[in-house]
């Protein structure tokens, strides 16, 4: 079963996402891994924090009143990864039956605007949840809706995590700046 970790992994380093699904885990070695954990950890105390769904989604936290899920991230240095991981926790809780934002929405400025170019922000019970990336050390936060073309996109992605799953070698490794932090660094670059 795909999890949020396998998408998140995909849009990072599809070699990442291999090595982590072959038992190859080294995040518990990486001290940003643990600054991000302690990050996730202090920051919105008052919420209550880990909603793991059948062992597939782990939702940072879930405000009930404005159907917003949070994601909690360290940086929004691979961004990309982060926004296809919560549109996956959409997905996920869409075809469990639960109502989220639909396409009638569109992003304007951090919020949910209509089609029509309306605000519509008084009307959260009528929107469905949603998905926000909480970015503490920047004080960023980023809005995620589920549109049908980003559904499409995600389809194809968990398609292809399918394929890389199944491969009996890793992908190449990347040369990219981030490499160097990576938890994975010296399995790829020994």
């Amino acid at each position: 079963m795909i999890t949020g970790t396998h998408i998140n992994y995909y849009y990072v380093c599809k070699r990442e996402l291999w090595l982590f699904t072959h038992g190859l885990q080294m995040e518990q070695t990486s001290d940003l891994v643990y600054l991000g954990k302690v990050i996730d950890e202090s920051s919105y105390s008052r919420e209550e924090k880990g909603i793991d769904i059948d062992g597939v989604i782990n939702i940072d936290w879930l405000d009930d009143k404005t159907g917003i899920i949070h994601e909690v991230k360290k940086s929004d240095s691979v961004e990309k990864a982060h926004e296809m991981q919560v549109r996956y926790y959409l997905w996920y809780l869409k075809h469990k039956g639960i109502k989220i934002a639909d396409n009638k929405y569109q992003m304007a400025n951090d919020k949910l605007q209509m089609a029509d170019g309306k605000i519509d922000e008084y009307q959260d019970d009528k929107i469905g949840l949603r998905g926000e990336i909480d970015y503490p050390k920047l004080k960023q936060k980023t809005t995620v809706i589920l549109t049908e073309q980003k559904e499409k996109e995600l389809l194809k992605a968990m398609e292809d995590i399918e394929r890389i799953i199944a491969s009996e070698k890793p992908p190449e490794r990347l040369n990219k700046k981030f490499c160097k932090t990576c938890s994975y660094y010296e399995l790829c670059w020994s």
